[in-house]
């Protein structure tokens, strides 16, 4: 395969022009490097390198302007909007922003587009007063609005002003200039010899610069065009250069005739749809794994969408030795910006105190491990365990010592709202990394991204120097957010050596045998439809500025001129509807399957990863001698209900959390826990009875905890939750709902009373601890707990446990006694009951018959739910009665269940929840 550049460098080596002599003007400046190289390669003898611009380069060589980013622009455009705007009509800088951004893209526009500014910009401020004509009583919004577009002739011309006496322009200003001053600069020139190759989509100043210097016979156009779709004049990769050809005055007079005749060749193309983005990346690290050193030195990938950088990058097989990348590596994907941004986050909100999920985001940064360690752990552990949600500036630095002091006031002291103060801390964070960093003897990329925020961080210095409109935190964080969109980390490669890896734009006017590009979808490319402009698609089309048509028209040249030389071809795109970019596959990959060449092997396929097939099976663990030592120790501590009743649900909960000790860990808990509550209320009631053990219950008793309610529940969020106040959010729901709860329970206790009956409160939070004796087991086994509350009403013993949840009478009732150590849904409640009326009738003696049941907190109106036994599931008397016949039955049952758990036979076999 023979490049189109060096085809063109051939040709002129015919003519009588040396090419040292000559100027070569080329898209970008990579295509300038590749030209070189193609030169150095042609040439047998040693001669000068000739003068090389990208086209950027050669309008600011021409306009004699010096190009300004679009960053300083808006700073420029801010000074101009400043003086035009009476002072009390003035908007803030940020607000300023939101427009700005899209007016000095249409400035760009026009001045590329030689558009009379002052005509269009009235005919723009025409339209909108047409829109609101109907209006017989503007108001003061829709005059202001109007007022608005009224300014932009004015904006436009004393902005352009400034940046001449300056010296400076925006891109599309330095293209008006270059086209109003070619003529000047041809004149000065005209022994110099011009040559314009790989162009396609020109602007209106381009085209001007271009007939100019063609005019004078200084210059030669060399288009990479192929005749299969210059001669079709529906095809949308020829559209410019059929233009240029058909209204230029030079060609009417100099008939071009391309002879370019590549695409009709031979062609190994094949279109794969591939599920995801990270599909693409995968399946292409397959197609590279089996090509040769020699093989990846013709081989181009080209990124549809750029993103997949990374993925592919993490993806390349060992046999990929040489790689160059010639877009950098994004900078706002390096490790620290997430620092940077933490930081942002934690001072852009307001409050005197800040939340903990953004400090933790902070202290716990890998970036910062080398200087906080070991206190940020161990801060992150105090937080976790005493509930903290809002930290004070204060308590974070009290959690570490005087040496980081300094460090910790960088981040955390208040930025007090000011730009300066937030470029300086962070000039000073970046610097303590980068000596944390050096002490530890790694990170080399590391130090490389250090230095480029570095480099950020100084830029927005100069500009808020220069430019003092930067006046808040929200302000800064948008042109961080401004400048960090386009800086990227430059990957050192051999040019001309290896797999090429770029992204469309970048492949202007180079060509390779084999190309891969990715993302060939609906939306990546081509682009579509997308209008950031205040410019109406009507007023574009009469004035011939771009749409999206135009824009598509330049995807399909830089798409079809790819494979115009290439012989192998394979085209990826993304299957799944789910996402952005994806889904629906190019309009590219449809026009390749009709318009097909001969001489074209098209192959259509899809791909998708294997998926092995899973078999979920239930977890069986055995028991070691170990876990049975173990179990004898849980044994002679004493076996708690919940424990039991974990097992029932699930043996392997039991397990994991009674015999292993794998505990959840510990987190803070924002909006208060269901258990958080049920602590809180039983606790409140501890409090409340507890002096009354022993003592009839009267209604005095009741309006004394009515009115301790409000304090109590306080005291125990605090002990239970967290030392800050409850004031705001759902916590502060939850709050008032404990109170709530106590006081309809105190209005239940109040109704008893009121209807005769006589409670004496026996036990209150009792710890019990009982003997089970299992004749199987050759060791001691107990069952322990606490049981929330023992009355006697009426004469008659209760066994009471507390419930903050909903639970209904159907769940305290038992027909089948097999089904209590098995079905933990309908019996564990019923279960619990017993387990404490088993301990209070071993331990305490307590007369039998005795009753048992829960109070739902859900449930009030329900009052006691007793335990009851039933004849039949359904209908059937009820025996409320816990006697001797009931205890026999449920300790047969207790002794099998406790059996099972300590027979070593018997292995912790996971239940299907």
């Amino acid at each position: 395969m023979k490049s189109f550049i060096r085809q063109v460098l051939e040709q002129l080596q015919k003519e009588d022009t040396p090419i040292s002599d000559l100027v070569f003007i080329l898209p970008s400046k990579r295509a300038g490097a590749f030209l070189l190289n193609e030169l150095s390669q042609l040439t047998s003898s040693t001669i000068f390198a000739p003068k090389i611009y990208s086209i950027e380069e050669f309008t600011e060589e021409v306009s004699g302007l010096k190009s300004i980013d679009n960053t300083t622009t808006l700073f420029e455009f801010y000074e101009v909007y400043q003086k035009l705007t009476p002072k009390e009509e003035l908007e803030s800088f940020e607000t300023f922003l939101a427009w700005a951004q899209s007016l000095i893209h249409d400035f760009n526009e026009i001045d590329r587009y030689l558009i009379d500014a002052e005509k269009f910009f009235n005919y723009l401020a025409d339209i909108q007063d047409i829109n609101h004509w109907s209006k017989q009583h503007r108001t003061e919004l829709i005059e202001n609005y109007l007022k608005f577009w009224d300014q932009l002739p004015q904006y436009y011309s004393v902005l352009k002003e400034n940046l001449f006496e300056k010296e400076q322009g925006y891109q599309g200003l330095i293209y008006r200039s270059a086209a109003s001053k070619v003529a000047v600069y041809a004149s000065k020139n005209s022994n110099q010899e011009y040559v314009f190759l790989g162009f396609n989509a020109l602007n209106s100043a381009e085209q001007v610069i271009f007939q100019e210097l063609l005019q004078q016979n200084l210059a030669k156009v060399f288009w990479d065009i192929d005749n299969v779709f210059l001669k079709d004049y529906h095809h949308e990769a020829s559209l410019f250069i059929r233009e240029y050809l058909k209204d230029w005055p030079f060609y009417k007079e100099n008939p071009f005739h391309p002879e370019i005749e590549e695409y009709r060749e031979a062609k190994d193309i094949s279109i794969t749809g591939i599920p995801k983005n990270i599909g693409q990346a995968k399946y292409l690290a397959e197609l590279l794994a089996n090509k040769s050193e020699a093989e990846l030195e013709k081989t181009a990938i080209v990124l549809g969408d750029e993103s997949l950088l990374l993925p592919i990058l993490n993806s390349l097989p060992p046999n990929v030795k040489d790689l160059n990348i010639t877009m950098g590596f994004p900078l706002k994907n390096a490790p620290v910006t997430s620092l940077f941004n933490s930081l942002f986050d934690l001072h852009t909100k307001s409050g005197s105190s800040y939340y903990y999920k953004n400090v933790i985001a902070i202290i716990n940064h890998p970036s910062l491990h080398q200087i906080l360690k070991p206190y940020a752990s161990k801060f992150i552990q105090k937080i976790n365990k005493e509930n903290t949600v809002y930290l004070k500036y204060e308590e974070i630095e009290a959690n570490f010592p005087a040496t980081l002091q300094e460090f910790i006031s960088w981040c955390f002291k208040s930025w007090e709202n000011s730009a300066k103060k937030a470029i300086l801390h962070f000039q000073n964070i970046v610097f303590s990394i980068k000596d944390s960093l050096t002490q530890e003897k790694a990170g080399k990329l590391q130090l490389e991204f250090l230095y480029h925020f570095h480099k950020l961080f100084n830029q927005l210095q100069t500009l808020n120097t220069t430019y003092p409109h930067i006046n808040s935190l929200t302000a800064l964080r948008n042109f961080y957010n401004e400048i960090m969109s386009t800086q990227s980390l430059d990957f050192q490669g051999r040019p001309f050596k290896g797999l090429q890896l770029m992204g469309m734009l970048e492949s202007r006017a180079l060509d390779f045998e084999n190309v891969i590009i990715t993302s060939v979808n609906e939306g990546t490319l081509p682009s579509g439809k997308s209008n950031n402009s205040f410019i109406p698609y009507d007023l574009k089309k009469s004035y011939n500025l771009p749409t999206y048509r135009e824009k598509d028209a330049v995807y399909t040249y830089h798409f079809y001129r790819l494979l115009q030389r290439a012989t192998k071809v394979t085209l990826l795109y993304n299957t799944e509807s789910g996402g952005l970019n994806s889904g629906e596959k190019s309009r590219f990959l449809t026009q390749l399957e009709i318009e097909k060449q001969p001489n074209h092997l098209l192959k259509i396929n899809t791909v998708s990863p294997k998926v092995p097939k899973v078999n979920n099976e239930l977890k069986v663990i055995g028991k070691t001698p170990a876990m049975i030592e173990k179990l004898k120790d849980l044994a002679n501590y004493g076996f708690s209900p919940s424990a039991l009743t974990s097992y029932i649900r699930n043996p392997l909960d039991f397990y994991y959390q009674y015999v292993l000790g794998v505990k959840e860990e510990e987190e803070v808990e924002e909006t208060v826990a269901y258990n958080t509550l049920g602590t809180v209320i039983h606790d409140s009631l501890e409090v409340f009875y507890k002096p009354l053990e022993g003592e009839l219950l009267k209604e005095i008793h009741i309006l004394d905890f009515r009115k301790r309610i409000d304090q109590e529940v306080s005291t125990q969020f605090y002990k239970s939750y967290t030392k800050s106040p409850i004031l705001q959010g759902k916590n502060y729901l939850i709050f008032e709902i404990a109170k709530r709860y106590l006081s309809n329970f105190l209005d239940l206790e109040n109704d008893r009373l009121k209807k005769g009956e006589a409670i004496r409160i026996e036990k209150i939070e009792k710890n019990l601890k009982s003997k089970i004796n299992i004749s199987s087991l050759d060791f001691p086994v107990y069952i322990r707990g606490k049981v929330d509350r023992v009355e006697n009403c009426n004469g008659i013993t209760r066994i009471i446990d507390y419930k903050t949840g909903k639970v209904e009478q159907s769940k305290i009732e038992i027909v089948d006694w097999e089904n209590i150590t098995t079905d933990y849904d309908k019996y564990s409640k019923s279960f619990q009951v017993l387990a404490y009326a088993t301990m209070m009738k071993n331990e305490e003696n307590i007369p039998l018959p005795l009753e048992g049941g829960i109070i739902s907190f859900k449930n009030l109106k329900a009052g006691l739910l007793k335990f009851a036994k039933r004849e039949k599931p359904r209908g059937g008397s009820k025996d409320f009665s816990i006697n001797e016949d009931t205890f026999l039955a449920y300790e047969d049952q207790l002794e099998k269940l406790i059996t099972e758990i300590c027979n070593p036979a018997i292995p912790f076999t996971e239940k299907e929840i």
